[in-house]
């Protein structure tokens, strides 16, 4: 896969309120993100680094996917800053940092689906997710990394 790339995450967004009231993760509100990013490939491990904005705020938020195996993880910097990891069959705790406060969050990770071939990646994640010590949701994320000039052709010729 070349470096340029779209990565598109569907999952969950929440507020700290949001997190505390919603009981399964239709309370929840879904989103969709689709960012320009960079994809490099070292030591058997996948890295995506990607950067989002958020309304209301100047500074950007810079995100770095890692994928090797069985384990994923996310680092957020910026106005959020967080270091999710989800590694199948395992439970990972992290300090979930937002302008509005922090939320203690645990992360039962049930399964890691991979798919990929020469021109993209797709990583699906199904985890529950405990806020504060509360079962909060059962939760899915889908990530869909695209090669940015096969989006271009395929644009070109239909």
């Amino acid at each position: 896969m070349n470096k340029d790339v779209l990565v598109g995450i569907r999952g969950l967004q929440f507020a700290e309120t949001d997190i505390k009231e919603a009981s399964t993760d239709e309370d929840l509100e879904k989103i969709e993100t689709i960012c320009p990013g960079e994809y490099y490939f070292r030591n058997n491990t996948h890295f995506i680094l990607y950067e989002e904005r958020f309304e209301g705020f100047d500074e950007p938020v810079k995100n770095v996917l890692k994928l090797r195996e069985k384990e994923f993880s996310l680092l957020k910097k910026g106005m959020i800053n967080v270091h999710m990891v989800f590694s199948e069959g395992k439970k990972t705790l992290t300090e979930y940092a937002t302008p509005f406060g922090t939320i203690l969050l645990a992360l039962d990770t049930y399964s890691i689906g991979i798919e990929q071939g020469d021109d993209h990646l797709d990583i699906t994640i199904c985890y529950g997710m405990e806020a504060n010590y509360q079962f909060i949701a059962d939760c899915n994320i889908s990530i869909k990394i695209r090669e940015t000039n096969k989006i271009k052709e395929a644009k070109e010729q239909g």
